[in-house]
């Protein structure tokens, strides 16, 4: 992203302040806006009316219609959920207050499973219920295969966590709530090195998995201007992701200080695993698909003690916007939110933001809803929980900075 190398610069120069999923993924040019046009400023979350059940339409009848795509089911379930509910509070909140121009939202959650083909299969049962806008999907290799639906249909989507550049190449009515995959692998490098986190580094990644295998590409270019070697790179693939003793082995031989793990959750845990069983005890260094590591079934988490992370949210941060959502996503679903909750609650935010800004109504027809929304997308800045100012390039990827975070005492703790 244009600002990111910049507003890391500037982060790390002042006292280390820097998560999945999401970006994540599974295995499986509108013009610049014209300089006379109003900016937007629109603060995710300022509704503070008590959640509400409620979707009824206007006096008119006509309501905004969301859907969202997401893992409910299988591995990756944690990301899924926490989409689901992220949305689900802000469009309570937003309706509650009235709704986006007096227009109450209608929202519809489908659950893909992590599957690419599942996840068309939802995008096309939201399209039968008459879905005008989609926030999603929540991991990459979904977002991918649906961007490719919903470009034919030029209907709008924004994806809270699908962080592959791919999600939004080539698809103009794609826009991105997390920053890339390429940048996250750039930022990492860029943080163990400038505050000295290790000398010699070893990379356990996805091969066979594009959010895996796009930010070790771009960290080991990186490195190469860092004063840290990377002393092994390891593999593994969608076929063989249980038994990480290999790339742990090697990974000790070459006397690595610190392991980087640009992975998910479920297979980081297995490796943090394998690694207390053979007495090998780097620092573990990931980005924001371990985000939800501590709640893996049957996973012992003193094991995730100092694991260190990027994401751009951290539910202990003192400001009162996300003391507020923290509070209302707590009592709500009880469980404290991750980022891909709080990247879903800001899509939603950044929604009503563009939908003020050109003024469509829930008469458009999906293209022509796009079509508006894409011409403001870069006129508008957010500041919403996992970013201040956030503002979209034409190709839709969004310009904000990352946070590093440490496990402390079994909670997920920005560095100060």
């Amino acid at each position: 992203m244009k600002k990111f190398q910049k507003i890391m610069s500037l982060m790390l120069a002042s006292a280390m302040i820097m998560t999945m999923l999401a970006g994540c993924s599974n295995s499986n040019d509108a013009s610049n806006a014209d300089s006379a046009a109003a900016e937007t400023t629109e603060t995710a979350g300022e509704e503070t009316a008590e959640s509400t059940d409620t979707t009824a339409a206007s006096s008119d009848g006509a309501a905004f219609k969301i859907g969202a795509i997401g893992p409910a089911t299988g591995g990756a379930a944690v990301y899924g959920i926490a989409v689901q509910n992220g949305a689900d509070l802000a469009i309570k909140e937003i309706n509650a207050a009235g709704g986006i121009n007096g227009y109450q939202i209608e929202y519809n959650f489908q659950d893909d499973e992590c599957d690419n083909e599942k996840s068309v299969n939802a995008y096309n049962t939201l399209k039968d219920w008459g879905m005008q806008m989609l926030v999603g999907t929540t991991t990459s290799g979904c977002c991918i295969a649906v961007a490719a639906e919903s470009a034919n249909d030029n209907l709008f989507q924004i994806t809270p966590s699908g962080s592959s550049v791919d999600c939004i190449n080539g698809n103009d009515n794609v826009f991105q709530v997390c920053f890339t995959d390429p940048n996250q692998g750039v930022g990492a490098a860029q943080y163990i090195g400038t505050n000295g986190v290790a000398e010699k580094v070893a990379v356990i990644y996805d091969s066979s998995d594009v959010y895996s295998s796009g930010i070790y590409e771009k960290f080991a270019q990186e490195a190469a201007n860092q004063p840290f070697e990377i002393v092994a790179s390891e593999a593994f693939t969608a076929d063989n992701k249980t038994d990480f003793s290999v790339q742990l082995q090697k990974a000790k031989d070459a006397g690595a200080d610190l392991v980087f793990l640009p992975i998910y959750y479920t297979e980081a845990s297995l490796i943090l695993t394998q690694a207390n069983a053979m007495g090998y005890t780097p620092k573990f260094f990931g980005c924001d698909g371990l985000d939800g590591i501590l709640n893996v079934e049957n996973f012992d988490t003193a094991l995730a003690e100092g694991v260190m992370l990027l994401t751009p949210f951290a539910a202990d941060a003192e400001d009162e916007a996300t003391k507020a959502f923290v509070s209302a996503y707590v009592e709500s679903y009880g469980d404290t939110p991750n980022q891909f909750a709080a990247d879903a609650y800001d899509a939603v935010y950044i929604l009503k933001a563009a939908i003020e800004q050109c003024g469509a109504t829930p008469d458009d027809s999906v293209s022509d809803l796009c079509e508006k929304l894409k011409a403001v997308m870069p006129e508008i800045t957010v500041d919403g929980l996992t970013g201040e100012a956030m503002s979209w390039d034409t190709d839709g990827a969004v310009n904000k900075s990352p946070k590093a975070m440490e496990i402390v005492n079994g909670n997920y703790s920005l560095i100060q």
